[in-house]
């Protein structure tokens, strides 16, 4: 059966590729990509499936209005479902191309590749094949060294629990069959924004893999959005791949922070001591600033994705988190007791109520305090 070309017409060959643009408030990349991926794809039976996390600037709009006269443009929106990691999956599972690629709304990827890298799969054998920064003719453009550093350093720790070699392992742009895809699928963590760096590691085998180099662009339209967080979500799809059969990525975030609420409570007792009060005045005030401070923490980093964002939520949030805290406590103390009395030596005693206690706090936090809705 015949399929839509690049310009909507039909040709004889099947469909053989999908690419996968995931966006967010990027309305005035849309068009331009589209044409991009005219150009580019000319004469190859493709499909463009645009996976939006309900943009609030007429994004899915304008693709919908698009793809009512365009077969081969489609729209995934999603609502309730966010992160550019889970919309990449979610685009490669909706498609029945044999191929499938992935590039960014706002042009800094080369489309142009996309044909080259396509005749590596058919033709060369390759399972996936890669853009690159960092081999032959590839380059970063106008980055600044600060972030090609940074990007460097990311490359190199992700190359250390990588099973495979590659040139540029925090690229977002590349191409895999559809078939190794779903093999690896379920292995996925959908952490973070670096999907590529999760199927290598998700991979029960060494994949073939095939580097296409290209020069990265400035973004075309619109507002990056690259901050802290792509820093904050590499960390836990890190930590996710290297002990998260074990401990939860999130666990160990809350305790990182309890450790950091720790500090500041004996801060806070030395100065409330070292200013006259007696110490349980000083111990008091010390544990509800160091609860503060861990819930502040805790809202900004653990639980960034379902983070409580306004000032009603925070406060009712805040309040749940003091409670939780306060149970945490009586099961800190009650597990000590115990121990202590079948056990007679205070520091068994007192790690094991701050074990029980820490576990309560995180449970409970993530079922009460911040739960998914």
């Amino acid at each position: 059966m015949a399929s839509p070309d690049s310009s909507g017409n039909r040709i004889q060959n099947g469909l053989r590729l999908a690419v996968i643009v995931p966006t967010l408030n990027e309305r005035d990349n849309v068009q331009t990509m589209i044409a991009a991926l005219d150009s580019a794809l000319d004469g190859i039976a493709w499909e463009a499936v645009f996976v939006d996390d309900n943009s609030s600037d007429g994004t899915p709009e304008l693709v919908e209005s698009i793809a009512r006269t365009r077969a081969n443009i489609r729209l995934i929106r999603r609502i309730g479902r966010k992160g550019l990691s889970a919309a990449v999956i979610e685009g490669f599972l909706a498609t029945v191309a044999p191929v499938v690629a992935v590039v960014d709304a706002d042009m800094q990827h080369d489309e142009s590749k996309l044909a080259e890298m396509l005749r590596r799969v058919e033709q060369g054998g390759a399972e996936l094949v890669i853009g690159t920064r960092y081999a032959e003719t590839g380059g970063t453009g106008d980055w600044s060294q600060s972030r090609e550093r940074i990007s460097r350093f990311a490359g190199w720790v992700a190359d250390r629990v990588m099973p495979q070699k590659l040139s540029d392992p925090m690229s977002g742009f590349f191409m895999i069959r559809r078939d190794v895809f779903v093999e690896i699928a379920p292995n996925l963590s959908a952490l973070g924004f670096k999907i590529l760096l999760d199927i290598v590691l998700s991979s029960a085998r060494p994949l073939t893999v095939s580097e296409v180099p290209y020069e990265f662009r400035q973004r075309h339209a619109g507002e990056s959005k690259l901050d802290s967080a792509v820093a904050l979500e590499f960390v836990i799809q890190i930590l996710d791949r290297i002990c998260g059969r074990w401990i939860p990525p999130r666990l160990i975030l809350f305790g990182i922070v309890g450790a950091l609420g720790l500090v500041v409570h004996l801060l806070v007792l030395r100065t409330s001591m070292g200013l006259g009060f007696t110490f349980g005045q000083g111990q008091s005030a010390a544990v509800a600033i160091a609860i503060l401070f861990n819930y502040v923490l805790n809202n900004l980093i653990t639980y960034r994705d379902i983070r409580h964002k306004t000032a009603g939520a925070w406060f009712k949030g805040l309040l749940g988190f003091y409670l939780v805290c306060a149970a945490g406590a009586v099961a800190n103390v009650g597990v000590g007791v115990l121990v202590f009395a079948a056990e007679p030596r205070w520091w068994l005693a007192g790690i094991a109520g701050v074990i029980v206690g820490s576990l309560w706090n995180y449970c409970a936090s993530t079922l009460l305090v911040w739960r998914k809705k």
